[in-house]
Order: structure tokens, then sequence, then C-alpha cells
């Protein structure tokens, strides 16, 4: 796989995604826009980098490891809440369109096709918020705790 088209255009096409979400969220400020955008864009490479593992989830979770990890540097770097990296971050790996075909089963009543894109949709947020989560816990844990030798 090119390296260019494998990883650079998909890291630009992310950024360039997430930038639409920071006009509709009206972040003023242009050097936390384009960190978020940043932030969305890792999240989409590190999805690709998985992809070789051949599950959804785990590139789903692996990606939402990485950008809120990232959202939680940054958050410190510019005394800002992580929320705000971290939601436009994540933006590039919604399940939209497994959302939108499991209400299209459901709607024309495939039960069979609408119940099978429900687990997998449900599997990919699912992953993302044990990701998100499970990064926001460590960091918690880590800023709240003071150690004793």
């Amino acid at each position: 796989m090119n390296i260019v088209t494998g990883y650079v255009l998909p890291f630009f096409y992310a950024a360039m995604a997430c930038a639409g979400f920071c006009v509709m969220y009206n972040l003023h400020d242009v050097k936390i826009a384009v960190t978020a955008c940043i932030g969305g864009g890792l999240a989409w490479v590190a999805y690709l980098l998985c992809a070789p593992t051949g599950s959804v989830m785990l590139q789903n979770f692996a990606s939402a490891v990485t950008v809120a990890i990232f959202s939680e540097i940054m958050a410190r770097v510019f005394k800002t809440p992580s929320t705000v990296f971290l939601i436009v971050g994540i933006l590039p790996m919604v399940p939209g369109g497994g959302i939108y075909y499991t209400m299209k089963y459901c709607i024309e009543g495939d039960m069979p096709m609408f119940i099978e894109r429900l687990v997998a949709t449900l599997g990919v947020a699912g992953a993302i918020a044990v990701g998100v989560s499970l990064v926001s816990s460590v960091v918690r844990i880590f800023t709240t705790h003071k150690f004793e030798n």
C-alpha cells in the first residue's frame, strides 16, 4: 500500500471533515480547532493501521484510545477541557452508515438484517465508548491520587 494514498490522504480527509464540525460547533480559537482536526486525522490513521486485524470493533477501539490520549494531552497543553478535542476527534469514527442501514432494514421489515446491523452498530459504538472511558479513567486515577513512596 502506498503510504501517501493509504495514510496521508485519509489523514487529511478526516481532518478536513473535522474542520467542518469545528465551524459548526463554533470553535473560535483557530489553534484549538486545528489541533482538534489533527486529533481526528490521527484517530483515522489509527483506525487504518488496525485494519489488518479484520475487526471493526478493534479498529474503533484503537482509534478511540488514540484520540482520547491525544485529547488529554492537548487539554493540558491548551488548558481547556479534553472534550473540546474529543468530540471533534471521534467524529470520523461515528457509525453513521451503520445507523442508517439499521433503520433502513427496520423500516423495510427485514428483521434478520436489522438485528445483524443493530448488533454491529452497537458493537462499534460500544468500542468507541469503552476506549474513551478507559483512557479518561486512567488519566483521572493518575491525576487525582497522589502516590506515596
